[in-house]
């Protein structure tokens, strides 16, 4: 029989995969004993049970093929909640949660009562989930082309018990109502077809149609650009996930659209993250 110190220990192959091996072993082998990480510490001489040990092996494998570690646990922690994922959506990244600060701060102050918000390419439902459970007057309206992600945002949206929200499928603002939404939020494709970084870390497990968009990456932001100034209210905002050297590009397509007040906001590496601009005319 084996110990719960001893596994962790026959884990130390995760290095060649993993900066954090160790911090990911703990998850997979709680994971795999149905406990919580305090607990391998609390009774390291545990002995494993077969299936528990084999589980745990099998979670090892598949980390040791580069799998994200979210994958293979089913969850991921985003906002202040824990979000279900599966490889039909992307993994939540911490900088999306910068989106979420910035429409809150235009939100709380200008609709403390109602107010009708769109999440474009939801996935897994993070950001309109974490808007939603803000305020449950406001209504969020959350659209993936993919039924597939939408029925992972559908499962989250229960497990949270978030009820002012509703899924739809279609593309971008496609059949949305017109002149409707105070705020539109999108984190799209903005990946270029051919761009090194897909090869890297997570991003090879990943649904590409959800990273990579044609035009050097842009085809899908001004996509949205355009067909969102159709179902916003005047004086709404625009607010849009992107590349880091992107800045200059999005806000040369949100200019041409006719948005104004243009402004990118900086993620906490300094990194240019998104541009919000405002529909006025």
């Amino acid at each position: 029989m084996e110990t719960i110190k001893q596994a962790l220990e026959k884990a130390s192959s995760l290095q060649k995969i993993s900066d954090t091996w160790q911090l990911d072993s703990e998850l997979l082998l709680a994971s795999a004993i149905e406990k919580s990480r305090e607990y391998l510490f609390t009774w390291p001489e545990r002995e494993l049970a077969d299936t528990q040990l084999r589980a745990f092996q099998e979670f090892c494998e598949r980390r040791s093929a580069g799998e994200p570690i979210a994958y293979i646990l089913g969850r991921q922690s985003f906002w202040d909640f824990e979000l279900k994922v599966n490889p039909s959506v992307l993994i939540p990244r911490p900088e999306t949660e910068l989106l979420v600060e910035t429409a809150l701060e235009l939100l709380e102050d200008a609709y403390p009562g109602t107010a009708n918000i769109l999440d474009l390419g939801t996935g897994s439902g993070a950001i309109a989930l974490a808007l939603a459970a803000n305020n449950d007057a406001w209504q969020v309206t959350a659209v993936d082309s993919s039924a597939q992600a939408l029925a992972v945002a559908r499962e989250n949206a229960e497990s949270l018990q978030i009820a002012n929200i509703e899924f739809v499928q279609t593309s971008w603002c496609d059949g949305l109502e017109a002149n409707y939404y105070d705020l539109v939020a999108a984190n799209p494709p903005y990946v270029q077809e051919g761009d090194r970084h897909l090869l890297e870390g997570s991003l090879p497990f990943e649904p590409v149609s959800a990273l990579v968009a044609g035009d050097g990456g842009l085809a899908d932001i001004r996509t949205i650009a355009e067909q969102a100034r159709h179902c916003m209210q005047l004086g709404a905002w625009l607010l849009i996930e992107h590349g880091y050297e992107q800045k200059l590009a999005v806000a040369k397509i949100l200019a041409d659209a006719g948005y104004k007040n243009i402004e990118c906001v900086l993620d906490l590496a300094k990194l240019d993250r998104l541009t919000k601009a405002q529909f006025l005319s």
